[in-house]
């Protein structure tokens, strides 16, 4: 299928339909980088009745070429640096401690708009789908999965709508498992298979979550309720 996604949501439920071995599992988390991983995972986790959160991850740039990543910081204060890169580029300490403070910045205001005050979900030992609205180069989601396995999860799941054929074979040596639900080619850019890739903005994130919460918790009840 080399059609177009209607918009992110149109796209999250065409995913869902892949990760159905995944539903009704108590151990399942599905994490979203935001902001336009959000409405896809929503419907990825509205579909599996599964817990849905937000992994932030910020791109450690080189100095002077911030495009190029020399590594990344995550939730949970988890650091990860791209020794090679590094080390190819001499890049002094002081300036890899000025490049995570301004994103840690970042990541904590952005920690606050989309979860206030909750603590970031505990993913140890569980099976974490990490999702995104699709992958060009990569960079983010793989700086995510690095991030994610110092935390110890049982499994990282990656699943997107849309991926370069060449980026989703890159990115099952790192994740367990690796869900492109379509690998168009020649794919050149994310928003290039999507009719509708409008910026989503921080208040969607945010209601989202909240949505999303709400029916978890929703979920959870009706569950106690039809099994006492």
């Amino acid at each position: 299928m080399n059609a177009k996604f209607r918009d992110r949501r149109d796209a999250g439920r065409f995913l869902a339909q892949k990760l159905g071995a995944y539903a009704n599992r108590p151990d399942v988390i599905v994490l979203a980088l935001p902001r336009g991983g959000v409405p896809v995972a929503y419907e990825v986790a509205a579909a599996l009745h599964a817990p849905l959160d937000v992994f932030l991850v910020r791109k450690l740039g080189v100095p002077g070429h911030e495009e190029y990543a020399m590594g990344a910081i995550a939730s949970g204060g988890v650091r990860v640096l791209n020794e090679e890169v590094v080390q190819a580029l001499g890049i002094p300490q002081f300036r890899i401690e000025a490049a995570a403070a301004r994103e840690e910045q970042e990541l904590a205001r952005r920690s606050r708009a989309y979860r206030g005050d909750r603590p970031p979900p505990d993913v140890k030992g569980r099976t974490v789908i990490l999702v995104d609205d699709g992958l060009a180069t990569g960079a983010s989601m793989h700086a995510a999965v690095m991030a994610l396995r110092r935390l110890q999860p049982a499994r990282i799941v990656v699943a997107v709508p849309t991926a370069a054929p060449e980026t989703c074979e890159q990115m099952r040596a790192l994740a367990d498992e690796v869900v492109c639900a379509t690998t168009p080619e020649p794919f050149r850019a994310v928003g290039l298979w999507y009719e509708d890739f409008s910026q989503t903005s921080d208040e969607e994130v945010g209601a989202l979550l909240a949505q999303a919460r709400e029916a978890h918790k929703e979920g959870d009840r009706i569950h106690a309720a039809t099994h006492h």
